[in-house]
This record gives C-alpha cells, structure tokens and sequence, in this order.
C-alpha cells in the first residue's frame, strides 16, 4: 500500500504494477507507458498528466480520485472501473476496452478517441452528454430547423 504519495515527473515505464493500493496521492507526470497494471486500486487523490500510453490495465479500480489529462492512447483495458471519480480531457485514441465502467464517474471529460469506447459501459446521462461528440465521430451535423 502507498499512502500519501506525492511527486512530480514519477518514471515507472514499463513497470509491473500488482496487488498495488495506491490512496491519497498527489501526482504529476507520472510515466507509466507500456507498463502493466493487474489488480490495482487507485484510492483519493489527484493525478495530472497521467501517462498509460501502451499500457495494459487489468481488474484497475479508481475510486474518488481526479485524473487531470490521463493518456490512455493505445492502451488496453479489461475489467476497469472508474467509480466516482472525475476525468478531464481523458486522452482514449487507440485504446481497447473490455467490461469497462464508467457510470459512476463524476464528471466525464473525454479530448481523444471517443471512437474508442466500445467495450464500456456508461450511464443514459453521459450518454446525453457525450452525444456531440459521437455525431461529431460519425460526421453527422447537428441543427435545430431553421438554422
């Protein structure tokens, strides 16, 4: 368990992350590309610019924490879950998902690869909310008559 981790420009490329709780921290530039996640918790906190380029997430739970800019570009997620937490400008191009939740997260802010959510599983409300967003993907203008 870490508790009350703090730091700025954390290197763990392509590190082995398992059975790991991670709670409290305050983290910025973390480096986590190509690394593998089984079987973590990632509990409070605050992460800015989170890097999961490449990385693989399996059985990963955040709970009440606030991902500022996470880049999961090309990573895989299996059996992840996002309970209560807050994601802003989250970075998916290129990802692949498998049983991944997103229902409880608090505020959903997706920049990249909204294309990529195939495999998740949201709330009607997101839905509604991420609906430019998915016509905008699929090339599909949206305009009240008379406009």
């Amino acid at each position: 368990m870490l508790d009350g981790v703090r730091g700025v420009g954390t290197d763990l490329a392509e590190a082995s992350l398992r059975d790991v709780e991670v709670t409290d921290a305050r983290l910025g530039g973390v480096q986590l590309h190509a690394s593998s996640l089984e079987r973590v918790l990632v509990r409070g906190g605050k992460i800015d610019y989170l890097n999961l380029r490449r990385a693989r997430l399996k059985d990963v739970v955040f709970e009440g924490c606030v991902l500022v800019e996470p880049d999961f570009g090309g990573a895989r997620l299996e059996r992840v879950e996002f309970r209560d937490c807050v994601l802003r400008r989250a970075d998916f191009s290129s990802a692949t998902m498998t049983g991944v939740d997103l229902r409880t997260v608090a505020e959903l802010d997706i920049a990249r690869g909204v294309d990529r959510l195939a495999g998740a599983v949201i709330s009607p409300s997101q839905l509604l909310e991420l609906a430019p967003a998915f016509a905008a993907q699929m090339g599909v203008r949206v305009e009240s008559p008379g406009e």
